[in-house]
């Protein structure tokens, strides 16, 4: 089993990258190997996973750039992959400059397809590729829907929970469409969830009624240690690992690899 998921959201704040951080920490430690891909280029899961930004010579706009512009002798996204101190989890690290890939890739031939053809020759050393998308409907999420072979929505249990997931799954049918016939809704993942309020709840089964059973059992909840944990270059699961964020994530790293499995064996 090698699956690539994109962690897709275009509204910012939902827990995006915490979602694709932590999912891949805890993916990790269920014995996985995992590669996460960072496509944001704020670099949020970069120092999410204790990597100083500045530092780097590489990075995964480097690794773009050699492949827009097909130089064999420039770096591929094993030259610019990082090992995390998390076993069985690498990092793809991003820096403010991936922001230029935009215009690099607005010229490019196959522009949709350039990380999909940069994923190829590495994807099936891992067990997951996780790409962690920019918050917006851009090139570069468009690369990540190219290249993934399914996509993970963090949804906040908040107001407007659902505001912009017409257009995002609009999106979706249109890659799927015209680039990646292979590509599905694999799951939606509750964000920064409280059972305590009415709200938390009401928005729950909002989505749920929706969504229906591509949303995950497991609802992330809004937990202090979660909000900790990037600070000290940590996935949650290393910070605290017993805090309900820590659990939260262990459970639902659970139910995305029952549900890939299950996925699998149906299309065998």
């Amino acid at each position: 089993m090698s699956r690539v998921l994109a962690v897709v959201n275009q509204k910012g704040g939902v827990g995006k990258t915490t979602t694709a951080v932590n999912l891949s920490a805890a993916l990790a430690d269920l014995g996985l190997s995992v590669l996460l891909v960072d496509m944001d280029a704020q670099g949020n899961a970069t120092t999410a996973l204790g990597i100083e930004r500045h530092s780097l010579e590489q990075c995964i706009y480097s690794a773009l750039v050699a492949q827009i512009s097909d130089d064999d002798r420039g770096p591929t996204l094993a030259h610019v992959s990082l090992d995390t101190g998390i076993h069985g989890l690498k990092l793809v690290p991003a820096r403010m400059d991936l922001a230029a890939a935009e215009l690099e890739l607005a010229s490019a031939l196959a522009r949709e397809m350039v990380l999909r053809r940069l994923l190829a020759p590495v994807r099936e050393s891992f067990d997951f590729v996780l790409l962690d998308s920019p918050p917006s409907l851009s090139l570069l999420t468009v690369n990540c829907l190219t290249a993934a072979d399914g996509i993970l929505i963090p949804i906040q249990c908040e107001y407007y929970a659902l505001e912009g997931l017409s257009q995002l799954l609009r999106v979706v049918r249109m890659v799927e469409s015209s680039l990646n016939p292979s590509l599905s809704l694999q799951g939606v993942v509750l964000t920064m969830y409280d059972g305590r309020t009415r709200l938390s709840r009401d928005v729950a089964n909002e989505v749920r009624r929706h969504m229906g059973a591509k949303t995950y059992r497991t609802p992330i909840p809004r937990n202090i240690r979660i909000s900790e944990a990037p600070s000290h270059g940590l996935p949650v699961t290393r910070y605290d690992p017993e805090s309900a964020g820590a659990r939260a994530y262990r459970l639902l790293a659970k139910e995305v690899v029952q549900r890939e499995e299950a996925w699998t064996g149906a299309r065998a």
